[in-house]
């Protein structure tokens, strides 16, 4: 009987300490890889900066072909926008243009 009280006494401890050790193990687990975890957060971070830069280029591109557009609506329009306009639309070039045709 001195026995087995002694390595329950001994055994239940070890026990508790084992199972609560095996939680926190899930739990930082779940902390660094989980769905949620910090490996997640860092993708979203780097996702987030890619579309940061995408939506600056995007931006810069907006803001370049406002412009243009701008040059168009005015009352005075700009006369090297209209023809490159102009020669796109109709096909055509000036006579002193050189064009090169690549095979």
């Amino acid at each position: 009987m001195v026995v087995r009280r002694r390595a329950r006494a001994v055994l239940l401890p070890l026990g508790l300490y084992a199972v609560s050790i095996l939680v926190v193990g899930y739990f930082l687990h779940e902390a660094e890889s989980g769905s949620r975890g910090l490996e997640a957060k860092r993708a979203l971070k780097i996702q987030a900066y890619n579309l940061q830069q995408e939506l600056d280029a995007t931006k810069a591109d907006r803001g370049e072909w406002e412009r243009r557009v701008a040059l168009l609506r005015s009352d005075q329009i700009d006369r090297d926008l209209l023809e490159e306009r102009a020669r796109v639309v109709l096909g055509r070039v000036h006579p002193n243009d050189v064009v090169i045709i690549n095979p």
